[in-house]
């Protein structure tokens, strides 16, 4: 790593000493011709370096803003999503949201087959935006409590590919709570409940089991916490079961009564005026 180091190698010799490379000659610098590398017929550098306490992120968005204070000679421009891991980040996350989104259509049509409505999967879906509630909290209050500095640096927990992966997960676990409850005020209206008893009810009978498949879905990724890659996978999931359960039994069946409540009114002063 440095010329002394290099001097002070040592060789054996023809009669067995060991003599270092020093003794041997002497070391002289000759300058080679630089490399000059080019991309679309223009002229480029390539710039490394390792981020330690801060996300690629953070990180651009502080160079381009010191760019600003220090522009860059003229004909001369930085290029961030050309090379390197910011490209595959933004490639990556890109692929993430269109599987996110497909993977809400594809939801939304099996609903749709199962409920022959247009609006009850609407409702049904309503606890995966509740999901969001918490994750993003979520792993600011893991940054709270986990890091650390190393080195003098901080080693803070990112929103890594994996947990936009336990968040598209999320999407199909979620929506599991609003069907239990849904289909519980369904059959309950078929028995001829009122509706309001019905939604009350719904709420009190499945309460537990909401719990218990929440719990059992906690605790089953709380062992993939430990991986140093899939964690991130498992603390979206975390935390959002735990926000999306909390948040489902109270907004899905207020939901439910805001679009179908006055309904039901009006139909029970038409048969009981």
């Amino acid at each position: 790593s440095s010329l002394a180091d290099l001097s002070a190698l040592r060789l054996q010799s023809a009669s067995g000493t060991m003599v270092s490379l020093s003794e041997l000659g002497s070391f002289v610098a000759d300058p080679l011709t630089p490399s000059i590398y080019h991309k679309n017929l223009q002229r480029v550098v390539y710039i490394f370096g390792d981020i330690a306490g801060k996300s690629p992120a953070n990180a651009i968005l502080n160079i381009n803003y010191w760019f600003k204070e220090q522009p860059l000679p003229s004909g001369t421009r930085a290029v961030w999503n050309g090379e390197g891991e910011w490209q595959i980040t933004l490639d990556v996350f890109r692929d993430l949201g269109i599987a996110f989104g497909a993977a809400l259509v594809f939801i939304f049509i099996l609903l749709l087959i199962e409920t022959g409505s247009y609006g009850m999967p609407l409702i049904i879906m309503g606890a995966i935006p509740l999901t969001m509630i918490g994750i993003m909290p979520g792993f600011w209050f893991l940054n709270l409590v986990m890091n650390h500095q190393v080195g003098g640096y901080n080693t803070p927990v990112f929103f890594t590919a994996t947990a936009m992966i336990g968040m598209i997960a999320l999407a199909g676990i979620v929506v599991r709570n609003s069907i239990i409850l849904i289909d519980f005020i369904h059959h309950a209206l078929r028995r001829g409940v009122p509706l309001r008893d019905a939604i009350v009810e719904s709420g009190a009978v499945r309460l537990r089991p909401i719990l218990l498949t929440a719990g059992a879905a906690l605790l089953g990724n709380w062992v993939i916490t430990l991986d140093p890659i899939f964690s991130g996978l498992a603390w979206s999931i975390i935390f959002g079961v735990f926000a999306s359960t909390a948040f489902t039994l109270v907004v899905i069946p207020v939901v439910y009564w805001l679009i179908y409540g006055k309904k039901a009114e009006q139909h029970a002063r038409r048969f009981n005026p």
